[in-house]
Order: C-alpha cells, then structure tokens, then sequence
C-alpha cells in the first residue's frame, strides 16, 4: 500500500497563520516545565524545538535541506531551506510575525492547521523557549528576495525585523548561545548525542538531507568535523542500522506504509536471533518511548495475524500449551512511525500516545499489510512461526523459573537473600543498596556503610550476559535472583509475561559500585544491559546510580587527597611537590572501610553518576554492539560516555 501525496500548503503561510497562544513570562523561573531539565539533556532539548521548526517545513514538503552547526563557542546555528518565518506584521499582535514566532510562547504555523497539517515538537514551545533561555539569538529569514534580520538576548528583541539585503534563497537560519545563568551545569553540546537525533529524524522523514557540523573540531585537510544523514528507503534501512549488531532470521527487513482511516502508517521489523523484544514508537517523529495506542495497535494486529497464520500452517498442532502474545514478539525488532494531526500525549514524561481512534488505524494498517507480506514469503513466514514456537516453549520454562524465584521470595526469612546486609530505615524513598562487585569488597562495604539506610548486596563475579541469554536462563540465574528479591520486584502477570511490578520497590536508590578498572566497567555493563532489557522502568524512573571510586590516593606527610583521574592526580603532585607518594587503587578491596566511606558512600562528599536513557533507540543499539563480541566498542562506549552523567553530591 503505497502513502498517498499529504497537501500542506492549500491556504499558503503568512503572518495571519501564526497564532499566538500565551505569553512566556515563566520560562526562564522555571526552565524545567518546558523543556525538562536544565542538565545535559535540557541543552540539548534546546536544538531539538529549533530543527523540528524544520522538520516541519520538510513534512509540509517546502524543505529538503537542513544544516546544524555547533560552533567554537558551543553557540548553536540551524539553517533550512523552506519558506522562512513570515516577517510581515502579525494584525492581532501588530509586531512582525517573526518576532511573535521568537518571543510568544506557544505561537508558530503549528497550531493553524491549514500551514501544517501535522508538526513535531511536544508540547508547541518551539523556538521562543529557546529564545527566553538564550543569553543571545539572531534569527534571519530568507524571504520574498530579501534577508530579514532579528537579534535577541534573553528573550527580548534587541531591534524590530528589518532588512539587511537582497537574496534569491529562501529560508531560516537561527544561531543560539544557550544561558549560562540557566544551564549552569554544563554547556558543552555532545557530538555524538546530536549526530543521534539528526540520524533519527533522517530515517524518520526519507529524502531529507540533514547536515551536522562541529566546528570545534578541524580536520588535516581544514574542513570541519561532520556528518550527513540521508535516507531514500526510511524505517526500512533505520531498522537495520538499529539491528546491525544482531543476527538477522532472514535476509532483508520487512517493511511497510499506508494510510488507514486518515492517519499514515509507516512500520519496518525484523526477526533476529535473540530473545529480546525491541519496539519503538514514533508520533510525528517524536519518541514515544512510553508507547502508547499506536503500539498497542501494532501488537494486536502483529499477534492476530500471525496467529491466524500459523493456525492455518498446521504448525501449532501439536503444541501442548498455547501460544501467548509475548511468543510472536521475541526476537522481534520494529519501528512504528505514525503521524497524527492532533495528537494527545499521556504518561510521567508526555511521551505516551493516547489518540484512541489511532490505535485501530495501526491495527488494521498491520493486520492487512503483514497478511499479504506472509503470502507472498512462505519461506520467511514458516521462520517466523519456528521461532515464535521456540519462544513459547523457553517462555513456559521461563514461568517455572520465575515460580521458583517467587517461591524463594516467599520461603527466605524476610523474603531477601541471606547475602544481603539490609538496612534499618523501612521508608523506600530514603534507602539505598549497593550492588558490590566480590565478597571481600562487599565486607569493606559493609563495615563503612551507614547500616541506617545503606543496604549491601554482594554479587559474584561477573553476572550473566542477559543480551545473549534465553529468558528461563536469566531467572534461573543465582545472582540475579538475588537482584530481584532483594529489590522486592515482580515480573509477569497473566496479561503480560514480561510486566514488572514495582510497587513493593524497597530502595530508591540502586547503585552499582566496581572497581575503577576494565573488568569493573565491563561488570557494570553487564549489571546495566540487565536492567535495561528486564527492568527498564528502573533506569526512566531515576533509581540507577553508579558509584565513582578513585583511582589514586596522594599523600606527602600529614597532607592526602584523593583523585578520579590522570589528570587530577597531576595537579594534586603538583600542589603537593616533589617526594609525594602516589598509591593506585586497582580495586575496592584494597581500600578500608574509612577510606571507602570518605571517597564512594558518604552522601556529603561522594560523586554519584545517575543513569539515564536520553535516546530509547540508540540505548537499544548500543546495548547490542556493547554486548557483543568485540571489547573495544564497548572500553569505547564507557570512557566516552561517562562525563555525560548526572552528578548527585
């Protein structure tokens, strides 16, 4: 079924087409409402709302190339070829459209349904909270054979719109230099977290070219670090980037598009060897990363269709147990993008899509396209049976395992595991538990812990590889039983095999605490790909930390101090002189209670890096490659990534 040709453009776009909805007197008090946070991902939010200004240019079909630039100074410069922001004067406002678009929260296209007949951007910010949270902005717009021209510094126009030349180009260039006084934490834009997103919305919107420059970084040959994102074939060709580092069931991704009751439908999937299921969700290219009636749209016309299908193969016939939801999406890795004119967002982070009538649309959209895909590929449909069939099997030995681990649960003293040192305090909200790599620093742990709310749970060795594991194997698993009992969490219910319960949470804090060398950060990945695939909630509700150990203890007479790294241990041998003593830590184990306390465990001076997942898709790839066969990647991964986490003293 082929996407039928969308037309944006019926009534044109001018001044009379922006709508100005509130004023933005509140951004700047309080930053958090609109775009989060003001940590990493706040800053990087800001890039996001002006591209998606682009993005909308380009599902409107007026724009086929968009350049982000991050330049020396961390200050951010967007550039498309669309229409451009109308400059002439908005008659409710009597000031230029432009500077509506930039100091009016909630005004822009988006919201007169005859310029855009579906946009991106969450809750309709866009650029002016961008604008507010800038200390200084220059818009120019490309228009009607003339450059218009607009500077602001924190929200406010420093000058009315007024021309500056003559162009035959057309478009809108916007150059923003974040405020210190509000991302106080940092200001340094991540490379390789925008390069994410440009690729994303790349595949999201096929034939768009998106251009990403980084010039605070020169090449030999004088031209800039950089990428362009470009795809011809969309999900198709993101589906198998997303699934390059899985084996793959059959040859090529299935994929399809098509409209059902006025809401377009874009959906790739592939079946790979691995027993993880990887769903994601996009609205109007918007992650939707709490799902929401798109995806439960696709899961009820994934499993119907297969289900009928392999009925009527004469596969399932000597099944002895039925065949459950969860069985047909093993294994299954899919991308479902859908655009909506009025979406309606639930969920903790607004990210949750909760337009009912959407759910049918998807339904039907994949019951009929999926039906005709396993008619004209018997091979790759009996594939896909064998392998649900398999997951139905390892699902039934995987519910005897949990029973075992609910069992354990219900028969231990207290329901925890006995290598677990609990703490005094009952409040959740006020306990913490350190997941310890080895025994001997799990002693050294607990002898310096503050027993009132500081829980130790040693585990040995390195856990099992859950990336790589059939689903019984993992609970079966003693390490991780101990994890879940210990943490007072449930997984499966008779609606969903896979539905953790969280409500019995007994700590609020989970910290994983290693050795500051390879073997510990590989401990650490393996301790995270679990709770990534099997308690994810965890990791979006802020329950995850990691510990930071020093590496370095540096002493000159009665005079010590501590460092992370090289280069803080150079400046300490600095300070301190000629003849200091330098003691490398290469584990916990070497370090004595107090010593462990001081540097790791007290909350008033220790570094904690809280783990958050910033991009589903990406964390989903990463994960994969991390896991896999090949180390460097992953010693990669690691070093690059960690100076991007939160801090909580």
């Amino acid at each position: 079924m082929s996407e039928p040709k969308e037309e944006f453009n019926k009534h044109g776009y001018s001044a009379d087409s922006i709508q100005a909805l509130e004023g933005m007197e509140h951004v700047r008090m309080r930053p958090s409402m609109y775009i989060g946070d003001v940590g990493v991902r706040g800053l990087h939010h800001l890039v996001y709302e002006v591209v998606d200004n682009s993005i909308d240019e380009a599902l409107a079909g007026h724009c086929n190339n968009i350049t982000v630039a991050i330049n020396e100074d961390n200050s951010i410069t967007t550039e498309d070829d669309g229409r451009g922001i109308p400059v002439d004067i908005h008659k409710k406002e009597g000031i230029s459209a432009l500077e509506v678009v930039m100091t009016k929260i909630g005004a822009g296209g988006k919201f007169d349904k005859d310029s855009y007949k579906v946009s991106g951007g969450l809750h309709g910010v866009g650029v002016s909270c961008v604008n507010a949270l800038s200390e200084h902005l220059t818009a120019t717009v490309h228009r009607d054979g003339k450059i218009w021209e607009q500077e602001y510094e924190r929200g406010k126009s420093l000058y009315p719109v007024k021309a500056i030349g003559e162009t035959d180009k057309r478009g809108t260039i916007v150059t923003f230099k974040p405020d210190p006084t509000i991302f106080q934490q940092t200001l340094e834009y991540s490379y390789d977290t925008l390069a994410s997103r440009m690729r994303e919305l790349a595949y999201l919107n096929k034939g768009i070219t998106i251009h990403l420059i980084d010039k605070r970084h020169k090449k030999e040959d004088g031209s800039f670090e950089g990428e362009t994102f470009h795809s011809e074939e969309g999900l198709k060709e993101f589906i198998k980037f997303l699934d390059g580092n899985r084996e793959p069931l059959m040859q090529d991704a299935i994929s399809f598009e098509g409209e059902k009751n006025g809401v377009p439908v874009e959906v790739a999937m592939i079946y790979n060897t691995s027993y993880a299921e990887n769903l994601h969700s996009y609205v109007n290219n918007i992650n939707t990363h709490e799902g929401g009636t798109h995806l439960s749209g696709f899961r009820r016309g994934l499993t119907h269709t297969l289900k009928k299908y392999a009925d009527e193969s004469g596969m399932l016939d000597k099944l002895k147990f039925d065949i459950a939801g969860d069985d047909f999406r093993e294994g299954l890795t899919a991308i479902v993008s859908v655009k909506v004119q009025e979406p309606q967002f639930e969920g903790q982070t607004k990210t949750k899509l909760g337009n009912r009538e959407v759910s049918a649309s998807v339904s039907q959209a994949v019951s009929e396209m999926l039906t005709d895909y396993l008619e004209e590929n018997p091979d790759n449909a009996k594939i896909i049976v064998q392998k649900v069939i398999l997951a139905a099997q390892a699902r039934h030995a995987a519910q005897k395992a949990r029973e075992m681990v609910q069992r354990k649960t219900v028969m231990s003293i207290g329901g925890l595991p006995g290598k677990l040192s609990d703490c005094s305090e009952q409040d959740p909200s006020k306990c913490e538990v350190y997941l310890v790599e080895g025994d001997s620093a799990g002693g050294t742990a607990k002898q310096g812990r503050d027993r009132n709310f500081q829980a130790i749970l040693p585990l040995r060795g390195k856990i099992l590889n859950v990336e790589k594991a059939m689903t019984h194997k993992v609970f079966e698993n003693e390490e991780i039983k101990n994890i879940f009992t210990a943490l007072g969490v449930t997984i499966g219910t008779e609606e969903d095999s896979k539905a953790l319960n969280l409500s019995k949470l007994r700590y609020h804090k989970i910290v994983i605490m290693c050795d500051a060398d390879i073997d510990g950060s590989h401990i650490e990945t393996l301790i995270l790909t679990f709770f990534f695939r099997y308690m994810k909630e965890l990791i979006e509700n802020g329950h995850i930390y990691i510990a930071t150990p020093p590496l370095y203890l540096v002493k000159k007479g009665n005079k010590k101090q501590y460092a992370w790294n090289d280069e803080e241990r150079a400046a300490i041998m600095k300070e301190f002189g000629e003849s200091s003593k330098i003691q490398r830590y290469k584990g916990l184990g070497e370090m004595n209670a107090e010593q462990l306390w001081d540097t790791t465990m007290n909350p008033e001076f220790r570094t904690l890096r809280q783990i958050q997942i910033d991009n589903g898709v990406e964390a989903d790839r990463v994960f994969s490659m991390l896991m896999g066969d090949e180390v460097p990647p992953r010693r990669d991964f690691i070093e690059r990534n960690a100076i991007y986490a939160n801090i909580d003293a």
